[in-house]
């Protein structure tokens, strides 16, 4: 069982011991997308939604999320993290959002985790803000998009989702 690193030669479930690796500048891009009926989306887009600005709520619910990963799954570190950016792609054709988040760090392990749990909470933020119009929110295409540092070194998913930037209807920042 040894191959696998979070368990150890007598099969126990253990947290991967990084004291010995050196802090190296480290980021991890993921992205995801909720679809949702036309109303729903025409809702998020004017801000009408009454409980708020759908997306500047989730954009905090990422960030909050990327920073508080090693609470919730079971065997990431807490890490330093230097920079956590949380951006929407609006595609009015298709009535969905594209998530996108970018997590940086200098430390002895990857920040994949907190990417793809911003990109999560994000998207779980978007569904629960807007549910009493549409329980029928599919949230999909959670994914590591790319990431850099370390020493399995860069990973670059081929080919990008299309559901990235464009200029339709996108959300400015």
């Amino acid at each position: 069982m040894s191959e696998f690193t979070h368990i150890d030669e007598q099969g126990h479930v253990r947290m991967v011991d990084v004291t010995d690796k050196k802090p190296t500048a480290r980021v991890a891009v993921a992205a995801g997308k909720v679809a949702m009926r036309p109303a729903t989306f025409d809702l998020i887009r004017d801000q009408k939604v009454k409980k708020g600005n759908v997306l500047e709520t989730a954009r905090i619910a990422g960030i909050m999320a990327a920073k508080k990963t090693s609470e919730l799954v079971p065997m990431c570190h807490p890490l330093h993290i230097t920079h956590v950016q949380v951006d929407f792609f609006p595609r009015a054709s298709e009535s969905s959002i594209g998530i996108e988040a970018a997590v940086r760090t200098i430390d002895q392990t990857g920040v994949e985790m907190e990417a793809l749990t911003a990109v999560s909470a994000a998207a779980l933020t978007i569904y629960d803000m807007c549910k009493a119009y549409d329980k029928e929110m599919i949230i999909t295409d959670i994914q590591l998009l790319e990431k850099s540092g370390g020493k399995s070194g860069t990973f670059r998913r081929d080919p990008r989702p299309e559901s990235r930037r464009t200029t339709e209807n996108q959300d400015p920042d």
